[in-house]
């Protein structure tokens, strides 16, 4: 099993008795209150299980007046990690509050959760946004926006694939999570599970071409040759990807569109090779329609000259 980590713009969250809101962190929004990121080992701590380590913690939260809508993560699109950078997700959504819940308090948090698995309550891993900065629409709505880090050396390629989200909220209230004597039952707490239309976490994949010879007789026969691979978040290479459908394609040099010439199938290390015959100057290319766990991508044509 593998330990959350802490990370600069995914910072951790508090298991609040039988009801589970995280609070982030982040250095580029507001300051969430002293010690969430000293509490987010206890993020998502087995019901029943107090998140803290001293008995004087008393109470429970309290259901916060406040609902999420309108939550969109990446723009509604996939999102893909290649081996190194840490991809910076872009969540937003809309805030309805009672009268009385000061959002713009220095110790409210509101953010957003991206995990894989079942439920929030039953995450395998997870990212946490920063804390949501959110513009008034009203005395009782506000739209809001925040930044999910994703970094790939925390994840492995078990990952890869369909993934959720959750908005949640916490009004601290004046209470310090630090404190040995907090009263959670000053604390008030909102959730929404799978908040989000369903998206991927995609390895980020790249696709080579070479058709020879070059330039070549009318009539005689190419070959073309490749490779798809997509990113190993273990080793933070490049791996073949195999046995994976790839079309051969190809455009005249006057035209802009590609069309399909024949279907091949990637081998073991993900290499590609084929023959066509040569008939008019162009551009040859493999194309992948892509997977659950792995984006489309189309290699750069390669130009043949035919004489």
């Amino acid at each position: 099993m593998r330990i959350r980590s802490t990370v600069a713009a995914v910072t951790g969250a508090l298991a609040l008795s039988a009801l589970v809101a995280p609070a982030a962190l982040a250095a580029d929004g507001p300051k969430a209150p002293a010690g969430v990121a000293a509490s987010n080992e206890a993020a998502h701590s087995a019901a029943g299980k107090t998140a803290f380590s001293t008995a004087d913690v008393t109470g429970t939260p309290y259901a916060l007046d406040a609902t999420f809508s309108n939550v969109k993560v990446n723009k509604g699109k996939n999102i893909v990690v290649g081996t190194t950078a840490v991809v910076k997700v872009p969540v937003s959504f809309t805030l309805t509050h009672g009268v009385d819940v000061d959002i713009h308090a220095s110790d409210f948090v509101s953010a957003v959760e991206l995990y894989r698995g079942a439920s929030f309550d039953d995450e395998e891993w997870w990212f946490d946004s920063g804390v949501a900065k959110c513009t008034d629409a009203s005395d009782t709505v506000a739209n809001c926006t925040a930044t999910v880090a994703v970094d790939p050396l925390t994840l492995l390629n078990e990952d890869a694939g369909a993934w959720k989200a959750a908005a949640f909220a916490v009004a601290w209230n004046g209470q310090d999570p630090e404190d040995e004597n907090l009263d959670l039952s000053k604390v008030g707490v909102a959730v929404k599970d799978k908040a989000a239309a369903p998206y991927n976490l995609q390895r980020l994949s790249k696709l080579t071409v070479n058709a020879t010879p070059e330039p070549v007789k009318k009539g005689k026969t190419i070959t073309v040759t490749g490779k798809l691979s997509r990113a190993n978040w273990e080793t933070g290479k490049y791996a073949g990807y195999a046995t994976q459908p790839v079309k051969l394609q190809f455009r005249k040099k006057s035209s802009s569109t590609y069309t399909t010439l024949k279907g091949i199938k990637s081998t073991s290390t993900g290499t590609l090779k084929t023959t066509t015959k040569a008939t008019v100057d162009g551009y040859y290319r493999f194309s992948f329609a892509g997977t659950t766990t792995t984006p489309a991508v189309s290699a750069t044509g390669d130009y043949v000259d035919v004489k």
